[in-house]
């Protein structure tokens, strides 16, 4: 390629090619001031010498324009081609489809317009391309066409074999609550084998879902897969320098823009069944019990036989003369007050008065009226209300509405969780017993009624407090990756350190299982895991750590995908090789962590992993990096490495980065210990840790908790036991129970009752000592936070949607407002990481999510810069940092739904990995009415 440095006005150019070989090459001319390209084509002879453009040529072929006498056609009929010709000519027409050519023929062609006839066979399914190419005769000067045109069409084609017709015969209407009968059919009698599902038509019209058509999918049409080349180009007195695109063919049917769907206040219906066969000219009848549902279902069947496919569709309305719906809130809480609305439905001229009637359950009582009559002048709708009161009790209740009119009857079944809001509170009573000691105590349960649950958990090594720790892993609000990770890191070990029973075992395996499959939505492309859904960056720690479970899972047997380990191990020795030490606190720790997982994982870095050695590294770094050479085989290295190393890091804490603190290195040292052989080294810090996760008094970190339980676990599970743990104990009036085990951890779950306080007495008929704690669990009544505010300042405001403040404890049904919580640092500790703002609102709001909604960004209520925001049914937690001095403001819209007396609890807001900096807001009652005047 050289560029063209003269041109002159005829816009040729004089110029130069060196080319080895000889042949004919085409230069594209562009003008040499503005380098744009003049589209003009000039061939080239003779390669080697300073030549001249033989001829200019067009940038394109002449199109040949024929037609078909129909768009599509069915196996047997005849295709008839005009094709237009100028004189003496001949015609080549080939009939391709996506893989071959089907047939060819020559025609000669005359003055005007040419018939050409092709017999369709069961080959030109599902479609075929007809090509066309005229050439005309050489010497002719009858007109300036070029000697060679060509055209293409498409031609649909439908072969009636490859078609199965299902016949659906069902009743035109059906009533709810009714055993229906679907007879299937074929309508020619050919077998077929079948699927039959009854979908609610709203739940469909959300999507607007179709019934599938395999035909379309297997039938659909093809793309034209024969290439053709010819050279009439090059025969001089041809205008066309190159074949150029002349249709665009193949490919997906159009996608029909959908209608608008249709509102569904119903619980949807869904029915599936099948697969069945039929016989040729046979039928099949199957019966369907219609649960409680007013509205529309499409009965749909989907069939196929050896090649032909089809599908029959119906839709059908579910009613009757009397129906009734009742609607309540999603949940709601002790205490609370709710108006219930039954809307109830005349479709028969015939129902006039109609008789309701209400019925509950144990969790919720009536208030005033149970029943109530209404009456109709003509179909239509009418609604009748009911006030309802909510015990102070949790659990799952129902509430059922009956309706009656003479022989006509409707009713409608609710059921509804009764959830108390607040966090769960333990109580804890423990005692170590030496062989053949006893011990018995009394004891209060913890919570409301309904929420209560007590474990006695023995052990012969310092208690761990092991279920209440995993249960608030486990019960956590929060979701970020290394919250996530913590959840089920521990529970891999388990079955190392204590006897569980068939359901324990059960829940671990569901929970590990879960924890691998969402960690799958944290990683991304390069193999990190990042720390929120929404981030692009993986978070380094959390990556290490995430891997880190992983890893173990899989030595545990669980199924964990091949690509999530080896696209993190890609990405973890990417970070190792590009590590340097910055000023943070913990740079050392993370690179000794990612090596110590890529040894873990059999990837070790020998060489980074002496680059870091040779580093001046803190100690538990140290202790890290001398983990990873015993994993990779060098226990002199790690021995050296950390000979005389202090085991008790500093006190600290981190809000961020890796989460960690004093006792999360701590456990992690004493992991470190454990895999080295020297255990005897770790006991101190074995009690030490220990006694931090029994200390019922102490708040610790997901991390802090996770890791220490892991370390615990890991130093327990290598203990030579030889006493075991075997003990009797009675559990209030109930008999006798012996239990044994040879690990050093058991549980027992404790049925409790409606009492308050019970007793418990237990004996040690072991040999060794054993340590016992009894867990008391519970949710404390409502209305009992108190405010507080420790290095954060937090105000919460309610206002309507002019922004005027608005008093919450009264307001209308309908209102829209905005809760308004503002959140200040007041920089007495510097800026805060990872702060976590909890919002739970009562039964009667509805949170607008403006996600769904199409306000411009910026326009809506949620306002300050958050990292991520996790919008629930009833609560939205929402993620930030806060800098010293700042004020970040958040507002979440609501609307005023359901008329009641209603608990709102109080905002909480708090840093994820110190709840020394918190501040809490205290709780209300709201009352929503019906009118102003209520």
């Amino acid at each position: 390629q050289q560029k063209i440095n003269t041109a002159n006005g005829k816009g040729f150019a004089n110029f130069r090619i060196n080319y080895p070989d000889w042949g004919r090459y085409l230069v594209r001319v562009s003008d040499p001031v503005s380098g744009h390209c003049s589209g003009k084509i000039i061939f080239v002879d003779w390669p080697g010498w300073a030549g001249r453009g033989q001829k200019e040529m067009p940038g394109g072929a002449t199109m040949l324009t024929f037609t078909s006498d129909k768009d599509s056609y069915v196996v047997g009929e005849t295709v008839k081609l005009a094709i237009p010709g100028s004189g003496a000519g001949r015609a080549f027409i080939s009939v391709e489809n996506g893989s071959k050519i089907i047939r060819n023929d020559w025609m000669e062609t005359k003055q005007g317009e040419n018939i050409f006839q092709v017999p369709v066979t069961d080959e030109f399914s599902p479609n075929v391309f007809i090509y066309v190419s005229l050439l005309q005769p050489h010497a002719q000067t009858l007109n300036d066409l070029p000697i060679r045109l060509y055209g293409i069409i498409p031609v649909r084609v439908d072969d009636p074999k490859t078609h199965l017709k299902p016949v659906i015969e069902m009743a035109e209407e059906i009533k709810p609550e009714s055993e229906i009968r679907i007879n299937v059919s074929e309508a020619e009698g050919k077998p077929m084998t079948y699927t039959l599902a009854v979908v609610d038509e709203g739940l469909l019209d959300l999507t607007n879902y179709k019934t599938p058509d395999p035909w379309d999918q297997f039938y659909k049409r093809e793309g034209l897969g024969v290439k053709s080349w010819d050279i009439f180009d090059d025969v001089i007195g041809a205008f066309g320098g190159s074949l150029e695109r002349l249709l665009s063919i193949g490919g997906d049917e159009e996608i029909k823009r959908p209608e608008g769907s249709r509102a569904n206040r119903f619980k949807p219906v869904v029915i599936y069944l099948g697969p069945y066969h039929l016989d040729p000219g046979k039928s099949a009848s199957h019966r369907i019990k219609m649960p409680a549902y007013i509205g529309s279902v499409r009965t749909m069947i989907v069939a196929g036989d050896r090649g032909a496919y089809g599908i029959a569709e119906k839709e059908t309305p579910v009613r009757q003369p009397l129906m009734i719906l009742a609607t309540l809130p999603r949940v709601l809480g002790p205490e609370e007050e709710v108006t219930l609305p039954v809307t109830v439905f005349s479709y028969d001229p015939s129902v006039k008065l109609v008789e309701t009637r209400i019925e509950t359950g144990d969790l919720v009582e009536a208030v005033g009226n149970t029943s109530k009559s209404i009456s109709f002048n003509q179909p239509g709708d009418q609604v009748v209300n009911y006030n309802l009161h909510v015990r102070p009790k949790t659990g799952v209740t129902t509430v059922n509405v009956n309706a009656k009119s003479g022989s006509n009857s409707a009713s409608d079944r609710i059921e509804i969780e009764i959830r108390n809001p607040n966090p769960p509170m333990a109580a804890v009573y423990e005692a170590m017993l030496e062989p053949g000691k006893n011990w018995e105590t009394g004891f209060e349960y913890a919570g409301v009624e309904g929420t209560n649950k007590s474990t006695l958990e023995v052990s012969n090594i310092p208690p761990i407090d092991l279920n209440r720790r995993l249960n608030y892993l486990l019960s956590y609000p929060y979701g970020c990756v290394e919250q996530t990770t913590s959840a089920v890191f521990p529970q891999l070990y388990l079955r190392d350190i204590a006897d569980l029973t068939q359901e324990m075992n059960n829940a671990v395996d569901i929970h590990v299982k879960a924890g691998i499959e969402k960690l799958r939505t944290f990683q991304n492309s390069d193999g990190g895991f990042k720390y929120w859904p929404n981030n692009y960056y993986a978070d380094e720690w959390s990556t290490s750590y995430a891997g880190h479970f992983l890893v173990e899972a899989r030595k545990k047997g669980f199924n964990v995908p091949d690509f999530m380990i080896r696209d993190w191990v890609k990405y973890q020795k990417r970070q190792v090789n590009l590590w340097y030490k910055s000023q943070l606190r913990n740079s050392d720790l993370v690179q000794a962590y990612r090596l110590y997982t890529l040894a873990l994982a059999g990837e070790a870095q020998v060489g980074s992993m002496n680059r870091l050695r040779e580093t001046d590294i803190s100690s538990a770094a140290r202790w890290r990096l001398g983990a990873a050479y015993q994993l990779a085989g060098l226990g002199d290295a790690a021995k050296e490495i950390t000979n005389n190393i202090i085991t008790t890091p500093a006190d600290y804490r981190e809000l961020s980065y890796t989460y960690g603190s004093s006792l999360r290195d701590e456990a992690m040292i004493l992991e470190a210990l454990v895999l080295m052989g020297r255990k005897s080294e770790g006991m101190d810090l074995m009690k030490k840790i220990s006694s931090a996760l029994s200390d019922n008094r102490r708040w610790m970190s997901t991390q802090e908790i996770a890791y220490s339980l892991i370390a615990v676990s890991s130093f327990a599970g290598k203990e030579e036991r030889s006493a075991g743990i075997r003990f009797d104990y009675t559990w209030n009036i109930s008999g006798k129970v012996t239990a044994s085990t040879d690990l050093a951890f058991i549980q027992k779950p404790l049925q409790t009752g409606t009492e308050i306080r019970g007793k418990i007495s237990l004996a040690n008929t072991g040999s060794g000592v054993i340590y016992v704690r009894i867990i008391h669990e519970g949710i404390p009544a409502v209305s009992n936070e108190v405010e507080s505010s420790n290095g954060l300042n937090m105000t919460v405001t309610y206002k309507d949607a002019g922004g005027k403040l608005i008093d919450i404890s009264r307001i209308l049904q309908g209102t829209e407002l905005v809760a308004e919580v503002s959140v200040v640092n007041p920089g007495t500790r510097g800026e805060y990481k990872e702060l976590a703002l909890s919002q739970i609102f009562s039964s009667g709001f509805e949170i607008i999510n403006e996600r769904m909604t199409e306000e411009a960004p910026g326009q809506g209520a949620s306002q300050g810069g958050f990292k991520y925001q996790d919008i629930r049914d009833d609560r939205i937690y929402t993620y930030f940092d806060l800098a010293p001095g700042i004020r970040k403001m958040f507002r979440v819209k609501l609307v005023a739904t359901y008329a009641g007396r209603f608990y709102l609890p109080g905002v909480y807001c708090e840093a994820m990995y110190d709840n020394s900096i918190n501040a809490r807001s205290k709780g209300q009652w709201s009352e929503i009415t019906l009118s102003q005047t209520e």
